[in-house]
């Protein structure tokens, strides 16, 4: 009798494991799923890789969309990365590349992510947002940037679109490198003695949706 219930009690053990570990990596598999928070588009429906959008402020008298310009008026491809200064022009449309690709392509908060510019020209096909340090000590956003190979050579590379209010706001944290240190901040905009305005990291983020071209 004893033999009996020993073997017993281990057949039970044998047959409980495997659902016992089933449960735990579902539950973790659903907790990381849940977590996911996809981006949405001004008509509320979630922002997927390799589909132009327009990044448009949420507040009127803040400038208009995003779009390149010069950086001196003997540059052949325009590099600097600025808003229109015009309320009603949403600038160019801009794609966002994942660190991580997803099978539907849906874009999530908080993700590593690369921003290029999207056109037919050569100047902007290769037209990807990079951290680059300003004449005056200021962090601005230029085009210079190369699409993926996350690492220490591409950290400034790297954005995030986080939830701000009710909009959005664009981050520079990139979390590609377990290694690095970048001195993290949030993206706004600054008015150039030209009158542009100019994307750099400052303390004020500037708010915005965006809007399917």
């Amino acid at each position: 009798m004893d033999i009996t219930i020993i073997i017993t009690t281990d057949k039970m053990h044998t047959m409980k494991t495997p659902l016992f570990i089933f449960i735990v990596f579902s539950t973790l598999s659903l907790s990381s799923a849940q977590s996911l928070v996809p981006v949405r588009d001004t008509d509320g429906n979630i922002i997927r890789s390799g589909t132009g959008y327009y990044i448009l402020p949420t507040t009127r008298g803040l400038g208009g969309g995003i779009k390149l310009v010069p950086t001196t008026i003997n540059e052949t491809c325009p590099s600097d990365v600025v808003q229109e200064n015009n309320d009603l022009q949403n600038g160019l449309p801009l794609t966002f590349i994942p660190v991580k690709a997803n099978k539907d392509g849906n874009i999530f908060e908080s993700i590593d992510l690369n921003i290029r510019f999207s056109g037919s020209t050569a100047c902007i096909r290769s037209a990807i947002w990079r951290i680059d340090q300003g004449v005056n000590g200021q962090r601005e956003i230029s085009s210079h940037g190369s699409l993926g190979n996350p690492g220490p050579q591409t950290i400034s590379n790297w954005f995030k679109i986080e939830k701000h209010e009710d909009g959005y706001k664009l981050v520079f944290c990139p979390t590609v490198c377990n290694t690095c240190r970048p001195a993290c901040g949030d993206i706004g905009h600054t008015i150039a003695k030209t009158g542009r305005l100019s994307l750099v990291i400052n303390n004020t983020p500037l708010k915005v949706n965006f809007k399917k071209a």
